[in-house]
């Protein structure tokens, strides 16, 4: 079983990829602000810091047995 390494800043498609969406979530998530997951914008260039993907997943984890 091949473990794909995620770099600490992610594209949205690595980033996407890393919480198990569909292509087009992020996006509109980051459009309607459904859900709080912060991002660096410089320019057009968007990014995602993987400690704060992983906060969101924690924090959104349901029951002792996810852990």
């Amino acid at each position: 079983m091949a473990t794909t390494t995620y770099p600490e800043r992610m594209t949205t498609q690595q980033a996407t990829e890393y919480l198990g969406l569909k292509p087009g979530t992020l996006p509109t998530w980051r459009s309607t602000r459904r859900y709080p997951i912060p991002f660096i914008k410089i320019g057009k260039c968007i990014r995602y810091d993987k400690r704060a993907l992983d906060k969101f997943l924690a924090a959104n984890t349901v029951g002792d047995e996810a852990v």
